[in-house]
This record gives structure tokens, C-alpha cells and sequence, in this order.
């Protein structure tokens, strides 16, 4: 006899049960009530009963009307012909419970379910993280000493007030890139937590050069179950990020000093930030009117360059390709193999940019070796993006081109 799927009246619990009366008086294991018939289980024979365990075929019977197709390996195969609950993050819940991951996605005009086993994931190991937090620490308070110590120059050589305390301004510096780069990670770290996917608190990145790290990273270790969280994920840690940056750079242009261009002498080798619109608009707010007229070069105070670096680490991080940000909001919106073409035509584009900015070379080879491994995307591909994450979505669109600075750096 086919299993029918039966449905409490009272309490909406779903049961499987060797029978296909339309109702079960009182047969509600939870509460008792009477268990109407709503569907039938995988219409099995004797292939589903020899191939399907029976974990696996009361588990798709909870919350699909499928039909048995074939076991490749550890994967199995059904093809859907009814979705009774439409929360995929809640069937990927129940699955998990009894060791399980699955996938729905679209193949040839039908929807196809895959389960296969859920992959073991590894605790944490606290002290790498740690241990990186604290060589960041160290190395970003050795760069915003340096860059403390050229600003108190710059103050003396044209006999401007200010504050000279290298070690206060270096300690700024330290504590407001490490607080940009780690609520960006924890923006992800958050939004993962939110969707039940498993993800590392954030790695700081220690590195000798003008900022002292490479930023900071944190891994998804499971993963990611709808295309809204996947946007989620993408855009939480650029927004989080920026909002930090944002008042960075505000008190930094405040201690930013404004010298007449007739007073600073013309040097070689000089290191120039690139603007975006967004650093623009908040000179404009800061400094005011000077700027508009021309006559003032803005000397930055290391806050200034903090914030200015958050900015353009939020407008990297937005680059619609590969496992970037941007590329998992990206692939949220379009197919694997539109994915993989996209991503392949910006990591071209962006090395003939490297004539203006060197940086680029290596951004567009980085993109391109990252883009080779592909996106898998979301496990449900199946249920469209939600319109409050196509508004998301549009938000970070607006924040990637206030953002975007074409030549982040420029000697001359």
C-alpha cells in the first residue's frame, strides 16, 4: 500500500502513515487531534524500498511530493512534484537534525531535489584567531605610528596646530581600521548565524605595509540555503563596514589640515589617495568651501586615511564576481554558468585597468583564479529572491558605485 501524508487539523503536524483514508481520527502523535490526508509519499515500488532508506523517505515525505529517480554515490535523487512547506531554511533545519543536506534546484523545466550527507564541520580553533588579532593589532599601531609620525612633520613644516602625541594617534589609527574590518567580518558572521549556516568569527590579517594588514576574513563552513541569505550574507558585511567608516573619515578630515597649493612645493614620488564620490561628499560636509575653490591641498590625517581605506575595502569587497561580496549577491540573481561568464568578463576587463593603478593586475588575475572554482550558489534555487532582498540588493548597488574609486593610489 502507498504511505499517505497525513496533516492534524488542529496543530499542523505532518505524518507519514501506511494508510490512505482521508482522515485518521485521532492519530495526531503531538496533540491528538484528527490527521487529514494531503498527499502521498514517494511513489516508491520496489526500487525506492531496496535504494532510499527510511530516514531519507520520511524526511522528503514531510515536505514533498516526490518521486524517486536515482542514487548517484551518496546523492539522492528525487524529482518534486509538490512542495508542501515553502520555508527551505526549515526543511534544511529538520534535515540536519537527522544528518542530512539537501538542494533543490531546476533541471530541465523540472524541480529536483538532492540529499546527500551533511558534511563534517570542524570546530574552531580560538588561538589562530587569536593569535592573528594580536600580530594585526600590533602591526596596524607599527603602521599608524609611521603615518603619525609624517603627519606631526607635515604639521611642523608649515607650523600648523595639531596634535603631536605619535603613540595616541597611532593607537586611533590601530583601533579604527581593526573596528572597520572587524564589524565587515561580523556583519557576516552575524547573518550567517541568522540563516544557521557555519561560519569562523573573523581572522585579522597582519601584514608590513603602509596599513599594517590585508584586511580580515572569515570561513563559511557550511552551506548558504536560500538566495536570500545569500544576499544576506553579501550585503551584511559591506554595510556594516561602511558605517563605521563613515564617521572614521568624518573626524579624521576634521584633523586634516588645509594648506594653500602655493605653499606646498612640488615633489616627486609623492603618494596621492584616490577619490570616490562618497570621500567627496564628505569633504565637501567636512572642509567646506575651500575645497570647491581649489586653492587648498588636503594633507590626511591618518583617521582620514583609516576611513579612506574602509571605503575602498567596502567598494572591493562589492565587485559582482567570483566569492566576492558582491558575487554572491550576484549569483543570487542569475545562474551558475551566467555567473562564471560574468565573472570571467570583469577579471578581463580589470587587468588593462592596472595602467592606471597597478593594483588591478593582480585584482583581475585574483578574480579570474577565484572564479575557475565557480559559485555553487544557494542549496534552494528554487524560490525566487524576496523583494526586501532585491531592495537590499539595490542598496549595496548604490553603496558600490559611491564607492568605486577607478585609481585608488597614483604616484607623481
Amino acid at each position: 500500500m502507498q504511505k499517505g501524508i497525513y496533516e492534524c487539523v488542529n496543530c499542523g503536524h505532518r505524518e507519514v502513515f501506511e494508510s490512505n483514508e482521508a482522515l485518521l481520527e485521532g492519530a495526531c502523535p503531538k496533540c491528538g487531534g484528527d490527521m487529514i490526508l494531503v498527499g502521498f509519499s514517494l511513489e516508491a515500488g520496489e526500487k525506492v524500498a531496496s535504494d532510499v532508506s527510511v530516514d531519507i523517505e520520511e524526511l522528503v515525505s514531510r515536505f514533498y511530493q516526490a518521486e524517486f529517480v536515482e542514487k548517484k554515490g551518496e546523492v539522492y535523487v528525487f524529482k518534486v512534484r509538490e512542495i508542501f512547506e515553502r520555508d527551505f531554511e526549515a526543511v534544511l533545519r529538520e534535515f540536519e537534525s537527522k544528518g542530512y543536506w539537501a538542494a533543490l534546484k531546476k533541471a530541465d523545466g523540472d524541480v529536483v531535489l538532492y540529499v546527500f550527507p551533511a558534511g563534517e564541520v570542524k570546530p574552531d580553533n580560538p588561538k589562530i584567531g587569536i593569535t592573528l588579532f594580536v600580530l594585526t593589532l600590533l602591526s596596524t599601531l607599527w603602521a599608524g605610528y609611521v603615518l603619525a609620525i609624517n603627519h606631526i612633520a607635515t604639521l611642523n613644516e608649515f607650523g600648523l596646530p595639531g596634535y603631536r602625541n605619535p603613540y595616541v594617534i597611532a593607537i586611533a589609527f590601530s583601533l579604527s581600521v581593526m573596528a572597520i574590518l572587524g564589524t565587515h567580518e561580523m556583519g557576516h558572521k552575524i547573518a550567517a548565524t541568522i540563516h544557521n549556516v557555519k561560519a569562523t568569527f573573523p581572522y585579522f590579517i597582519p601584514f608590513p605595509n603602509i596599513l599594517g594588514t590585508l584586511g580580515a576574513v572569515i570561513r563559511v563552513k557550511s552551506p548558504v540555503p536560500t538566495r536570500d541569505a545569500a544576499v544576506d550574507l553579501g550585503v551584511s558585511g559591506p554595510l556594516a563596514g561602511i558605517l563605521v567608516a563613515i564617521p572614521v573619515t568624518i573626524i579624521g578630515l576634521r584633523l586634516s589640515p588645509l594648506i594653500p597649493k602655493s605653499l606646498v612645493p612640488s615633489t616627486e614620488g609623492s603618494v596621492y589617495f584616490g577619490t570616490n564620490l562618497l570621500f567627496m561628499i564628505l569633504e565637501r560636509l567636512v572642509l567646506g568651501g575651500a575645497l570647491e575653490k581649489g586653492d587648498y591641498v588636503v594633507f590626511l590625517h591618518p583617521l582620514a586615511i583609516a576611513g579612506w581605506v574602509g571605503i575602498l575595502v567596502t567598494f572591493l569587497n562589492l565587485i559582482p564576481a567570483a566569492q566576492l561580496d558582491g558575487g554572491h549577491i550576484a549569483r543570487a540573481f542569475m545562474s551558475e554558468k551566467t555567473h562564471r561568464y560574468f565573472t570571467i568578463g570583469i577579471g578581463l576587463a580589470l587587468i588593462p585597468l592596472s595602467y592606471f593603478w597597478s593594483g588591478w593586475l593582480i585584482w583581475g588575475l585574483l578574480i579570474l583564479f577565484m572564479g575557475s572554482a565557480g559559485n555553487p550558489g544557494a542549496l534552494d534555487e528554487v524560490t525566487p529572491v524576496s523583494k526586501s532582498r532585491k531592495v537590499l540588493a539595490i542598496l549595496a548597488l548604490l553603496v558600490f558605485i559611491l564607492t568605486a574609486t577607478p585609481v585608488p593610489l597614483s604616484v607623481e
